[in-house]
């Protein structure tokens, strides 16, 4: 049984979905530090000009978790990314259908950046017709203090807390990972390759790693399959 774990993050990129794909298990990891102006309150979108972001306004303080991180009330952030999005997404084959499930999603009151993020995670995990079981770190009991334990004993606990086998890591963890740490507790270590994939998109010529939400609005229900190409 294959496990990954991420931070939640603002309407990922490709990889990000692949990842779940790829296990049987996904943990949010909410309880670890959040970094500001990384993809936790933020993601790119493509423009008639190249790329932009789309910022989440957030309110927070040094070493709080992402868990803890609140969005910023006095900002009017929901009508500047719908109205991105509206611009820049506005004659894409699948836009209709997409920004509606989106502003649904946009008219609820969100006060956490995290709860923001993992809802939205889950609904571009509905349209994928992805069914891997989701859960949340800071809702998982482990037999340690996690001030007092590595990074890689944690993904190790929360790994074994659902009961997997198998830790599936992004393809960066080779530079940070204490890899022996892994086997050491009967965890098999294994890393992703994925290979983004190319699609036909608005304005020209292709970029790659913007947030999921261009291949949505440009191919809708034959995302997955277009996902599923960048595997390896």
């Amino acid at each position: 049984m294959i496990c990954s774990i991420h931070q939640p993050q603002t309407f990922p990129w490709l990889g990000y979905f692949a990842k779940i794909l790829q296990s049987d298990s996904f943990i949010f990891l909410d309880d670890v530090q959040f970094k500001k102006n990384e993809w936790q309150n933020r993601n790119r979108i493509k423009t008639s000009s190249g790329w932009q972001w789309i910022t989440i306004p957030v309110i927070h303080n040094f070493r709080q978790t992402v868990a803890e991180v609140q969005i910023n009330p006095k900002v009017n952030w929901r009508h500047k990314h719908l109205q991105s999005l509206r611009t820049c997404y506005g004659k894409a084959p699948f836009f209709s259908e997409v920004f509606a499930e989106i502003e649904s999603l946009y008219e609820r009151k969100w006060d956490s950046l995290a709860e923001f993020n993992m809802a939205t995670v889950e609904w571009c995990l509905q349209k994928l017709g992805i069914q891997t079981a989701v859960s949340v770190s800071s809702r998982i009991e482990i037999p340690a203090d996690p001030a007092a334990i590595s990074p890689e004993e944690r993904l190790i606990l929360l790994t074994q807390a659902v009961g997997a086998d198998t830790y599936l890591s992004g393809s960066g963890g080779h530079d940070y990972l204490e890899k022996t740490a892994f086997p050491a507790q009967n965890i098999e270590l294994i890393f992703q390759q994925y290979e983004h994939p190319v699609y036909p998109q608005l304005y020209g010529d292709f970029i790659s790693h913007l947030s999921i939400l261009d291949l949505l609005f440009n191919h809708g229900q034959h995302s997955r399959t277009i996902l599923e190409g960048g595997l390896r």
